[in-house]
């Protein structure tokens, strides 16, 4: 008895620190599988299929388990069948899973078709797939054009075929298109198209008044114009929130400011024109001053050979001593005439001019 109570308490000592140690691998371990079981437990309970080895696997690599586990509990309580593999796939690829799970019951809810691979697609893209779904579900209004701090305006000018400017600001409700989303225009192009198809509508029109008149038509043309195809959106209508004439926009009366405007037009146009045609008249006038001074040195050039003509004749002999002095006498006779019917400068001068 007292050899073996010697062996037992030699004894004790090793055990005590082994049993310590052991206590301590054990104490560590289990505060190591503490983060894990909780999740673990959690999503048993739910029934969401995640083993613990999942978790460790996740924890391994740098996935955030939380995330996962809650976004698989509510994908399989919402009934939609989605793998630990393909969240965490999604997860590394650098999508937002939560935000993806969140737009698949939505649509599920709403009887929209939208599958994992298609949302993920989406999320990768750089889209907001919940936002689509929202918008699919519930349709949301565009101003068009947006506001543009460049150009001071919020509305789309556009001129008639009159030549009046009319400023236009137009509502576009779209539906977004799930199966259009990838690679499909965003919300620029769809006010862009509007925005086109408004001025070439109102461009068409013969005079302001029928756009004033029938707003409808640029609605109609635009929506008849398919301007939604190519992108992401649906366009379910197009409304006319606001037309008016540019610059009288504060105006009680605008047909008389633009009668008004359009007459002192037309007075400046026939000015113009009037001094076109005076113009015109004084070139042409300074045309004929060049062409009888024209004539006039002809004249002067044909007299100039009158003299030589007339020697040539006395060389000749076809003129005489007494024809020559015979045609003098008759020049000198009409030379005096003319200078008796001229009036005297008496008589020129006009009756209100001689008491002055």
């Amino acid at each position: 008895m007292i050899a073996l109570q010697m062996t037992l308490s030699a004894l004790s000592g090793p055990m005590t620190a082994i049993l310590v140690v052991l206590g301590i691998v054990v104490l560590v371990v289990l505060l190591l599988l503490a983060q894990f079981i909780s999740l673990w437990l959690q999503a048993y309970m739910s029934r969401a299929g995640v083993r613990l080895s999942d978790l460790i696997g996740m924890r391994l690599r740098k996935v955030d388990m939380r995330t996962m586990v809650l976004s698989k509990i509510r994908a399989i309580r919402a009934g939609i069948d989605i793998t630990t593999v393909e969240m965490e796939n999604h997860y590394l690829s650098g999508g937002r899973v939560p935000t993806v799970v969140t737009a698949l019951i939505a649509a599920n809810r709403a009887g929209i078709e939208l599958t994992w691979k298609t949302a993920t697609a989406i999320d990768l893209a750089g889209r907001d797939i919940l936002e689509a779904v929202q918008t699919s579900v519930n349709p949301k209004v565009i101003n068009c054009p947006g506001a543009d701090p460049v150009r001071g305006t919020d509305k789309v000018d556009a001129v008639a075929k009159d030549g009046i400017r009319l400023l236009a600001k137009a509502r576009v409700t779209v539906r977004a298109n799930i199966a259009r989303l990838v690679g499909g225009a965003t919300e620029e192009t769809v006010i862009a198209r509007v925005g086109q198809a408004i001025v070439s509508a109102i461009g068409s029109t013969t005079s302001y008044k029928e756009v004033l008149e029938n707003p409808d038509y640029i609605s109609r043309r635009a929506l008849d114009a398919g301007l939604d195809a190519g992108t992401a959106f649906e366009i379910l209508s197009i409304d006319i929130a606001d037309i008016s004439v540019a610059g009288v926009e504060r105006e009680a009366n605008v047909g008389a400011k633009l009668q008004a405007e359009q007459a002192e037009a037309d007075r400046r146009r026939f000015q113009a024109e009037a001094e076109k045609r005076r113009a015109l008249a004084v070139a042409r006038e300074q045309e004929m001053k060049a062409v009888v001074q024209e004539n006039r040195a002809k004249v002067v050039l044909a007299e100039a050979e009158i003299p030589l003509a007339m020697a040539e004749s006395f060389r000749s002999g076809n003129l005489g001593i007494m024809d020559y002095y015979r045609m003098k006498n008759i020049q000198a006779d009409t030379s005096m005439r003319d200078n008796i019917a001229k009036p005297s400068p008496e008589q020129e001068q006009r009756p209100g001019d001689s008491g002055s």
